[in-house]
C-alpha cells in the first residue's frame, strides 16, 4: 500500500471527484469554441506540412548535358516545298551546318496543314552539278513549249514527258537552256514524236505560266520534272504525280537519262510506263505532292548564342524572293530532352517555379501574305534560354529548359527565312525541395492542442470568477 501511495504522489494529472465538479453554460461554450479552434489549427498545420517547401538559387550551369544543347521542334510551313526546305545551324564560334537531314524528317502538307503522303525522302544532292563547258549560242530549240492549255493534252499523249520549268531571269535556267535544247534535238531525232512517240521534252516559262507552275509546286528554277502517263495520273484538279530530276545538266547526262527512261517502254505497244524500273543512281526522286512541308526532329547545338534557320536552299536553283512565303505554325519548340507526360505532371507541383515556359512557342502561328505587300519577309524569333533544375527530397533531379520568346517581321531583299536566334544563359536556376520533419509536425500539433486547451481554461476561469463576483455584488446591493 505504501508503494502505491508513493507512485500516486508523482501523478501530474490529479483527479477531482466528479461530485465536486460543476458544469456551466460558459464552460460549454468555451469548450465548443476551443474544439473548433483545435480542428482549424490542426488543418492549417497539416496543410503546411503537406505543402512542398522550396528554396531557389542561381548558380553556374553544371548540367549533365555538357557543352551541347538539344533543340526539339515540329513546325509546318504551308508555302515551303519539302524539295528545297533546309534546316541550318550556326553559332558565334563559327559552326555552320547546312541542310541537316540525319535527325530531321519532312512531310508534304497542303495549305490546310494536312499530310498528303508519307515522309518526303530528300536523298543526296550533289553540291556541284555538271553543265556543258562550251556554251554554243547557235543552237536550235528542240523542246516543246507548254502552257496551261496544252499541258494535260500532251501529258496524256506521251508515255514520258520531261519538262523544264524555268525562269528567264534565272542564272541556272540560262546555263541549262543550251544543253536542254541540244538534248531535246537529239532525243527528237532518235525518238521522233510522230513516228515513235514514246518521249517528249518540253519547257514551261514560269513567269508567264504562273498557275501551271504553282499547280506543279515549282518553287526553284530550273526544276526538271518527269511525268509518266498512266497509273501516276491522279484526279486532283489535273495534277500529275511525277518525279524530280537532280542529276547533271550537261547534254550527255540529259540524253543518257532520257534513254534510260525510254528503254523499258516497248515501241510496239507503248505500254504504260508504270512498269518501268527506275535507275537507282539517286538523280531522280518523287517530286513533292503539295506545296507545303512539315518539318520535325531535333538538332544538337553548342551552348553559345546561335541560330536555327529554316529556308529554301539549293546549290543549283534560283528562287524568286518576292514569291517566297515563310509563314509557319509551331506545334513544338523546346530545348533539352523531350519531357514525358509523367515528367510534365511531376512539374506541376512546382508551379509557378517550373514548367510555365518550356515550350512557349507551341501552338503559335506566324502568317504573312506576299500578295498584301508582305514580300521578302523574314520571320525572326529571339529566344533567351535558361535551365531550371529541381532537386527533390528523394535526390531525384528534374531538368527543364525554359525560355522567353520575342518575334518580329523583317523586310529585306534576300530570300525570306524563318530564323530562331537562341541565347543560352551561362547560369541556371536551382530549386531545392525542403522536406519537413514529421516530429516537428507532431510537436506543433501537441502545442496546438495543449495551448488551445490552456488558453480556454484560463478564459473559463476568468469568466467564471467574474460571474461569481458580479453575483456577490448584486446580493450585497439587495441586502
Amino acid at each position: 500500500m505504501a508503494s502505491k501511495s508513493k507512485i500516486k504522489s508523482v501523478d501530474f494529472y490529479r483527479k477531482i471527484p466528479r461530485d465536486l465538479t460543476e458544469a456551466s453554460l460558459t464552460g460549454a461554450g468555451l469548450s465548443i469554441i476551443a474544439a473548433f479552434c483545435m480542428i482549424l489549427l490542426f488543418g492549417m498545420e497539416l496543410n503546411d506540412y503537406l505543402t512542398m517547401s522550396t528554396t531557389t538559387s542561381v548558380i553556374v550551369d553544371k548540367s549533365s548535358d555538357g557543352d551541347f544543347l538539344r533543340i526539339d521542334f515540329d513546325m509546318s510551313f504551308p508555302a515551303l516545298s519539302c524539295e528545297f526546305a533546309s534546316v541550318d545551324v550556326s553559332d558565334v564560334l563559327g559552326t555552320n551546318r547546312l541542310n541537316i537531314t540525319k535527325t530531321v524528317r519532312k512531310y508534304s502538307i497542303d495549305s490546310n496543314l494536312r499530310h498528303t503522303g508519307s515522309e518526303f525522302e530528300s536523298g543526296p544532292i550533289a553540291n556541284a552539278i555538271k553543265h556543258d563547258e562550251d556554251v554554243d549560242e547557235d543552237y536550235t530549240e528542240g523542246s516543246f513549249s507548254l502552257n496551261g492549255r496544252n499541258f494535260d493534252i500532251v501529258a496524256h499523249r506521251y508515255p514520258i514527258l520531261v519538262v523544264n520549268f524555268f525562269a528567264p531571269w534565272c542564272y541556272w535556267s540560262n546555263r541549262l537552256k543550251p544543253s536542254w535544247e541540244k538534248a531535246a534535238n537529239i532525243i527528237r531525232e532518235r525518238y521522233d514524236p510522230e513516228m515513235d512517240g514514246r518521249i517528249l521534252l518540253g519547257k514551261v516559262d514560269c513567269t508567264e505560266e504562273v498557275d501551271l507552275c504553282r499547280r506543279n509546286h515549282i518553287q526553284g528554277y530550273p526544276s526538271i520534272r518527269i511525268f509518266r502517263k498512266g497509273s501516276d495520273l491522279r484526279e486532283d484538279h489535273g495534277h500529275h504525280d511525277h518525279e524530280s530530276y537532280y542529276g547533271d545538266r550537261d547534254t550527255e547526262s540529259l540524253v543518257k537519262t532520257m534513254e534510260e527512261l525510254v528503254a523499258p517502254i516497248s515501241l510496239e505497244s507503248h505500254r504504260d510506263s508504270s512498269d518501268a524500273k527506275l535507275p537507282t543512281n539517286g538523280t531522280k526522286r518523287p517530286a513533292p505532292t503539295s506545296g507545303g512541308c512539315r518539318i520535325e526532329g531535333f538538332v544538337r547545338v553548342k551552348k553559345v548564342p546561335g541560330n536555327l534557320v529554316i529556308s529554301a536552299r539549293s546549290a543549283a536553283h534560283s528562287f524568286d524572293a518576292s514569291q517566297m512565303n515563310m509563314s509557319h505554325v509551331i506545334s513544338r519548340f523546346s530545348f533539352g530532352k523531350r519531357l514525358s507526360q509523367k515528367a510534365i505532371s511531376d512539374m506541376k507541383k512546382f508551379l509557378p517555379y517550373l514548367g510555365q515556359s518550356y515550350d512557349r512557342l507551341s501552338s503559335n502561328a506566324y502568317i504573312t501574305n506576299p500578295k498584301e505587300s508582305n514580300e521578302n519577309v523574314t520571320i525572326e524569333h529571339y529566344l533567351q534560354v535558361v535551365k531550371t533544375e529541381v532537386m527533390t527530397g528523394s535526390d531525384k533531379v528534374v531538368e527543364d529548359y525554359e525560355y522567353t520568346a520575342h518575334s518580329s517581321l523583317v523586310h529585306s531583299l534576300d530570300i525570306p527565312l524563318a530564323k530562331f536566334h537562341f541565347e543560352p544563359s551561362p547560369m541556371q536556376v536551382l530549386i531545392t525541395e525542403n522536406p519537413k520533419s514529421f516530429s516537428h509536425f507532431l510537436t506543433n500539433v501537441c502545442a496546438i492542442i495543449g495551448g488551445t486547451f490552456t488558453v480556454a481554461g484560463i478564459l473559463d476561469s476568468v469568466l467564471h470568477n467574474t460571474l461569481r463576483l458580479v453575483k456577490k455584488v448584486e446580493l450585497g446591493k439587495n441586502f
